[in-house]
Order: structure tokens, then sequence, then C-alpha cells
């Protein structure tokens, strides 16, 4: 196997593998983009709000409603890397977490995995402690009012926070899944 990068900077690696078949056949060139892995959190506040962030991504030239979310540092593990990333978003804190999943992003292009949190009584603590270029809007919205506007499309969410949103409600109703009950740690 042969690699080189056309892209390698903090945020991503764009690499171009050329492999070889068993046989020795050239097999055509697999591009591989390296990220560092992802977190995001479902962070409810003791009276069912969830904290919501509005932001503009300029991939898909618009403000998007997500969950808190961001990147794992080097050396982080992924409790911390949300733990951090909810405060430095919303000002939010939590002392009640819960892992609701993990697994690979995108397994054919990427090298990541992206994990999923539930943050229980979620509240403020401070303010916002945004990194440069971040222009981020936090607010609640009631769970029920949420679950309704994701269910008439009103908010799209990206389809990894969809993912979380699945989890959550596969553990606490059993339902996720026909015939599988799934306990809630």
């Amino acid at each position: 196997m042969r690699s080189s990068y056309a892209v390698a900077d903090q945020w991503l690696r764009l690499r171009k593998d050329v492999l070889q078949a068993p046989d020795g056949q050239a097999l055509p060139p697999c591009p591989v983009i390296e990220h560092p892995d992802w977190v995001d959190v479902i962070a409810l506040t003791a009276d069912l709000n969830i904290v919501l962030v509005d932001q503009y991504r300029h991939s898909v030239t618009s403000v998007r409603t997500e969950f808190p979310a961001g990147t794992v540092d080097d050396g982080e593990e992924p409790l911390a890397a949300i733990q951090r990333e909810l405060l430095e978003e919303t000002g939010y804190a939590s002392d009640d977490w819960h892992l609701l999943g993990s697994a690979p992003v995108y397994p054919a292009l990427q090298t990541n995995r992206i994990y999923s949190f539930l943050a229980l009584n979620a509240r403020p603590v401070g303010g916002q402690a945004l990194d440069e270029g971040e222009v981020i809007d936090a607010y609640e919205l009631p769970l029920a009012e949420f679950i309704e506007k994701v269910v008439a499309g009103a908010i799209e969410l990206p389809a990894l926070q969809l993912a979380g949103l699945w989890w959550l409600s596969a553990r606490l109703t059993g339902r996720g899944v026909p015939g599988i009950s799934i306990p809630f740690p």
C-alpha cells in the first residue's frame, strides 16, 4: 500500500491509498478522510427542555439547528470532550452523563467515530466561550415541541444526530427495535 496526502491540517487529512489485491493486481486509488472523533449531546434541563444550538454551516449555506457537538482533541476522552463542548458552545453543564452509543461515522471513506451522549439536569453555569470564527446561538426548547418540529420537518437535524435521537428513544422506550428491550443504565 502507498499513501499520499492531498490535504493535511488540524481538521482534515485527505489521503489517497493505492492498494494491491492479493494476486498483485493494482486496485483503483482509495480516498480516505482522516478526522478526529466527534461527540454530540442531547442535553436536557430539569424541566425537560432540550439545549440546542443554531450555527451557520457554510457547506450548505444556511443556519442549522443542531445538538451541541465537536471534536475530540488528541489525548482527550470522548466524555471530557463533550462536557467541554457543551460548556463552550452553550454555557451549560451537567453532572449526569450517559453514553447513548458510538459508531463509525462513514466507514466507506472516514476513519473517525461519533460518540452520542445524554446529559440530564443540564443548567446554565456561565457564558459561551466560542472558538475563533464560531457564531452560535444557544437556546432551550421544550423537548415535546422539539420532537414535534423534527417529525414535522421544521427542524432538520444532521443524520448523525438523528441517530443519537433514535438511540435515546430506543433506550427510554425499549421500542427502538421491535421485540428488543434495552434497559437504560
